[in-house]
């Protein structure tokens, strides 16, 4: 069973239905002990970072995410979801995360008519194989929405990058977890894709 984290923000069910469609068993749960127990945990997420925080909080889903990803259980962070994962966000001030990884998570400064937030459709530039992107090729474009993003200080998890005004990091990878700043679950084919092979990672673990 792969979890998805129900914290009162995100796409939910556009994750539930993506999932589903390339034949996963999936519970949406804001149980720990559902969480912990599943064989993999997907964190999406829509809306400001602070909030998400302030929610995992309320919920008690700190420490059970924190713990997921430390014992290396297959990990897919989505969006917000993603951002989490890092040091801290400079959205609305100085916020504190999760801390799972080093690194910042910091906006995009409008220059030359630069529209903001980043939306639609752009390409990824592949920066490592990863299992989590198997049949993914170089330059595929995928769907986002967002207007910060994240700068990891370990540029060995950097998966992917998209150009955007700057040159930005839009998925990393570890040897089990994949964290995307885009929606595969609004990216059609090559999203089906991605959420396949995470399902395929799930199974073989």
């Amino acid at each position: 069973m792969i979890a998805i984290v129900d914290y009162g923000m995100g796409n939910l069910r556009s994750v539930q239905k993506g999932l589903e469609r390339v034949g996963c068993r999936v519970e949406v749960t804001r149980y720990a002990a559902r969480i912990l127990c599943a064989d993999g945990v997907v964190l999406p997420g829509v809306g400001a970072f602070s909030a998400c925080m302030e929610n995992l909080t309320r919920f008690g889903l700190l420490e059970p995410m924190r713990r997921v990803v430390l014992d290396k259980k297959p990990f897919l962070g989505i969006c917000l979801g993603f951002q989490l994962l890092f040091s801290e966000s400079e959205e609305f001030g100085p916020q504190k995360g999760l801390d799972l990884l080093p690194g910042r998570v910091v906006g995009f400064r409008p220059e030359n008519g630069l529209k903001v937030p980043h939306m639609g459709w752009n390409r990824i530039e592949k920066r490592k194989e990863s299992p989590f992107l198997e049949g993914i090729a170089d330059g595929a474009f995928v769907y986002f929405v967002h207007s910060y993003y994240v700068a990891p200080k370990d540029e060995s998890v950097i998966a992917t990058t998209t150009e955007y005004g700057t040159c930005f990091v839009s998925s990393i990878a570890t040897d089990h977890l994949f964290a995307c700043q885009f929606h595969p679950e609004k990216s059609q084919q090559i999203g089906l894709r991605i959420l396949a092979n995470f399902a395929r990672f799930v199974e073989t673990r």
